[in-house]
């Protein structure tokens, strides 16, 4: 009866380290066939297989069992390589070097205002953002367009004419409070203001319904109010002439920065 009941003790042990020798072969298994259907990188996919092969090993044999090493695989790895936007979409590439090339102009007509950061020119996937600072184009409190600011203005309509893009003008103004016969208030200022800069881009030659005005009196300012010189940045005129395209994540917006 003894040497029966150590034999049966035996074959249990023997049976227990096959389940358990089995079971670490499956998840060995199941790693590599997960791994092998994701997107497999060959270096770290041999660093993987080896550190695994190596932890298994030490396991077992702490129970006195053999693995034998296994065969490093060779998985293909095929090369990607990323597209270019504009490659990928000849009619995006077209617009965004229309648009390009329309910022470009607009910067050499506008040039004298812009290295006196009277102007800014920006571009984005939105397209270009042109913002004017309203003491270059009005005297303070009046929305008529000087004689220079006509002059300006005339050549980026000029510009803004040989393309078909919608244009928006926005008027811009500080939180200083305005009453007088003209303007009741900093909205009708900003209004006015928008909308001479629309009629001078007609008579420029820019079609009619691409052009929209709107004024926006002091409640999209660019810096701060309680500053004179945040005050005067925030007394603009915002051109935006949109490129109709989607964005992609890798553009950046068109900025804004600039005052009236």
């Amino acid at each position: 009866m003894s040497r029966r009941k150590k034999e049966d003790e035996h074959e249990n042990l023997e049976r227990w380290m096959v389940s358990y020798a089995d079971f670490l072969t499956l998840m060995f298994a199941f790693f590599v066939v997960m791994y092998a259907i994701s997107s497999v990188n060959e270096g770290k996919y041999r660093v993987l297989s080896n550190s695994l092969v190596s932890a298994f090993r030490s396991a077992t044999n702490a129970e006195g069992m053999q693995i034998a090493p296994l065969t490093p695989i060779n998985v293909p790895v095929p090369s990607v390589r990323p597209s270019s936007p504009a490659k990928a979409d000849p009619r995006r590439a077209q617009t965004m070097q229309k648009m390009q090339n329309m910022a470009d102009e607009v910067r050499r007509v506008l040039a004298p205002l812009v290295r006196d950061g009277k102007v800014t020119v920006n571009e984005g996937a939105f397209g270009i953002s042109i913002e004017i600072n309203a003491s270059a184009l009005f005297a303070p409190g009046e929305a008529v367009l000087g004689v220079n600011a006509q002059r300006a203005l005339s050549a980026v309509g000029q510009v803004l004419s040989a393309g078909d893009f919608p244009i928006k003008v926005e008027g811009h103004t500080d939180t200083l409070p305005i009453s007088n016969q003209l303007f009741a208030s900093n909205w009708e200022l900003s209004a006015v203001r928008a909308s001479a800069v629309v009629r001078l881009f007609v008579q420029s030659g820019v079609a009619p319904q691409r052009l929209s005005a709107a004024g926006y009196a002091d409640q999209r300012p660019v810096s701060d109010n309680r500053t004179a010189e945040g005050r005067s940045r925030n007394r603009r005129v915002a051109i935006l002439i949109e490129s109709m395209l989607p964005p992609l994540d890798s553009e950046p917006q068109a900025g804004a920065s600039s005052s009236r």
